[in-house]
Parts: structure tokens; sequence; C-alpha cells
């Protein structure tokens, strides 16, 4: 999957500066003194065992929680003085399938996009545009009920760029579904980067980041390890033929629940 080419003066869409989060009774931080930047029209991915910190760090910085410390900056925005403004500027398809269920998927594109602000004929083009680009144009008016778990996946990212957001979140967008779903959302997130939009991205599947990814960020007990380019980190480490040998050296074997 060939990569868009990302000036290294790109401007920045998302600077998060030593981030902190320490929830009460824990006796470590989350996030301890977190800080990346992901530039305009990039696939950054954020990887990271079970307990890294990554959902941590991707709640607040969606405004769902608040840091204990440190600053997010969005589009050069604050995020905690114009969190309202930051939310219109960001899309996220969390793990979980985020849709209504009995609801068919056009009338949940219809749902979130009145939200959005969206209405009328303007919101009808995007719900088929989006549909579309998940491979469900035949399907939008089916319950999500009735869907395969690669539909649900491809519908939830539907939901997430209705607003045609600057900056998409996408927590494990892969987990769990069919090789020809998974190869559509792959192709369809590389189309969205080479429109236009950044993308943060969060999976187990080292190849896949190796693959999607223009760079990574790996983190491990609320620290980030090691960042750069997929084929530098790997190319710069001994005995590593790929991503994934890199990331079990960085985090280790060990198991974590």
């Amino acid at each position: 999957m060939e990569r868009a080419h990302i000036p290294l003066n790109a401007p920045p869409v998302l600077e998060v500066r030593q981030l902190v989060k320490c929830y009460k009774g824990s006796e470590t931080p989350a996030v301890d003194g977190l800080s990346f930047t992901v530039r305009e029209g990039e696939i950054f991915g954020l990887l990271g065992p079970n307990g890294a910190g990554k959902t941590t760090a991707i709640s607040i910085i969606c405004t769902l929680l608040p840091p204990t410390a440190g600053s997010v900056l969005l589009c050069s925005q604050d995020i905690a003085k114009h969190p309202s403004e930051a939310r219109a500027l960001f899309g996220l398809a969390p793990q979980e399938i985020a849709l209504y269920a009995t609801l068919t998927a056009r009338e949940n594109l219809r749902y979130f996009g009145r939200l959005y602000g969206l209405s009328g004929p303007p919101l009808s083009r995007r719900i088929d545009e989006c549909l579309a680009l998940a491979g469900l144009e035949n399907s939008g008016d089916k319950r999500v009920d009735t869907f395969s778990g690669g539909m649900k996946r491809r519908a939830n990212l539907a939901a997430a760029i209705l607003h045609a957001p600057r900056l998409l979140f996408l927590d494990e967008p892969t987990v769990g579904i069919d090789a020809q779903s998974r190869n559509t959302i792959l192709e369809n997130l590389t189309a969205l980067r080479d429109a236009g939009t950044t993308i943060v991205y969060t999976t187990h599947y080292m190849e896949e980041a190796e693959q999607l990814c223009d760079r990574v960020a790996v983190m491990d007990r609320g620290r980030i390890v090691a960042e750069g380019a997929p084929a530098d980190l790997v190319g710069r480490a001994e005995d590593c033929a790929n991503l994934e040998q890199l990331f079990l050296r960085l985090t280790g074997k060990q198991l974590r629940d």
C-alpha cells in the first residue's frame, strides 16, 4: 500500500504536551508525561500492549476525560479552553460499535448527522457518500442488528467520518472481522488520508500498522518508548525483521491482562 509523502514541515493537527493522568487509588499514572505531534495528512499509529495508556490518552484528547496535567492542542486550539470547537474537528470510531442496533444504517447516519448540525439535501448526499465509501450502498436501509461484524465495523467508520472531520481517531477498527472487510477498511483509510484527513490509529495488529501508518509511537506504562516511521524503527533495531518483533522487544513478552 503506497504511502503519500508527508512533508516534514506539514503543519501539526494534533499536539500532545506532557500529558499526565492519575486515577484515584492507583499508585502509578495511567499516562505519564506523554508528548507527541501528528502532522496534517498522515496516519499516525499509537501502539502499545493492554494497559499501556492508549485508551486513556485518546479519551483525554477527545475531551471525554480531564487530564491531571499537560495540554492538548487540536488545530492550534487548546481543547480544555475550547472543548465544543474541538469536538467539531474530530471524528471517533471506538472499538465498541457505537450505533443503534434497531435502526438502519441510514437512520443511524441521519441521527448523527443532525447532531453535527447537518440537515436537508447536504446531509442526504453526505450519507450516500459515506455509505458508498464503507461499501454499504446496498445495505443502507437494513437494520444494524442484521449486519455481520465486518458490516458493523464499516458502518461505525461511516458514522465517524460523516461530518468530514479534520482528524479521525480509530480504535481497533479491524478487530474480529473477515479479511474482505479488513481490506476494504484499510483501502478506505488510505483514500481518506490521501484526500486530506489526518488519522490516529490504534491496533494490536503490527503488520497492519507497518503497512498503513506513516509514523508510529509505541507506548508502554504511560510513556512513549519509540517513535518514527515503521521502516526506520525496524531498520535501526538489531535482529528485528518487522514491527512486531521490535514491539515485543520494547514492551516485553509477558502477558498483559
